[in-house]
């Protein structure tokens, strides 16, 4: 390998502001929102409409974002709201400003 760094993301989508929230893992993260977002994913994101990327965290490694991933989807529903506010207080979808300026 040419030194590389491959990083994985921990996502949370939500159907609008304080809306039905997803929690996700992926190693591409706008190719996988991408495919929410056209409803190519079967099942709960594309039942509920849950395709507006409201936060994100970005890992060096897979299994401190499984382990993440996990340890957020048991959080209380509270917490998961004060977690993206503190990052996204407007709820903005921020797959459109990843595909904007392409920093993802």
């Amino acid at each position: 390998m040419s030194g590389t760094i491959k990083h994985f993301y921990v996502y949370i989508l939500a159907s609008g502001e304080r809306g039905t929230l997803y929690i996700g893992m992926t190693n591409d993260l706008l190719r996988r929102v991408h495919e929410h977002r056209l409803k190519q994913v079967e099942g709960f994101t594309k039942q509920y409409s849950v395709r507006r990327l409201v936060y994100y965290e970005i890992h060096q490694d897979a299994m401190q974002a499984i382990t993440r991933e996990k340890q957020l989807k048991k959080w209380r529903r509270s917490w998961k709201l004060r977690l993206i506010e503190e990052q996204n207080p407007r709820w903005k979808d921020l797959y459109d400003e990843l595909t904007d300026d392409g920093t993802a």
